[in-house]
């Protein structure tokens, strides 16, 4: 017989990964240009974020290995998407800011997920989204610490 504490669980992480699953589908067919959700990803931290950053604060950022975060950035570079220099007080680290075309890229992704980031809300309302945002940080928050 199962626990149905542990049936919730069960129940709550399929929900979550299918969810995840799903909305990494829908996302991946509306980012333009061949952009990948890793890119818009860093891309929009970037925007967001006050200064540079270098490889491996942007890697512990989101969780990826610095190989994994490597490869990201050289093709945002190859892409005109981000500046990569090296740090003039310790030559073995780099920085990474967004380009002005970085920016823009970083835009037109947005506008391409606005509207089906504008049905879902709609579809599913505010206020349940408000309702759930709580439970869902929680539960970030405790796997990040863990």
């Amino acid at each position: 017989m199962t626990d149905p504490a542990h049936a919730l669980a069960i129940s709550l992480f399929s929900e979550l990964l299918t969810a995840d699953q799903l909305l990494r589908n829908r996302l991946t067919r509306v980012l333009p240009d061949r952009m990948e959700i890793s890119h818009f990803s860093v891309l929009n931290h970037l925007a967001r974020a006050s200064g540079e950053r270098t490889p491996a604060q942007l890697a512990r950022s989101f969780h990826v290995t610095r190989g994994a975060m490597t490869n990201t950035l050289a093709k945002l570079e190859f892409a005109g998407y981000v500046h990569i220099r090296p740090d003039w007080d310790d030559a073995r680290r780099k920085l990474v800011s967004i380009s002005p075309a970085g920016r823009r890229a970083r835009e037109a992704a947005l506008a391409a997920m606005a509207p089906l980031v504008s049905a879902m809300m709609t579809e599913i309302g505010p206020d349940r989204v408000r309702a759930a945002l709580p439970v869902l940080r929680e539960l970030r928050l405790k796997l990040e610490a863990d």
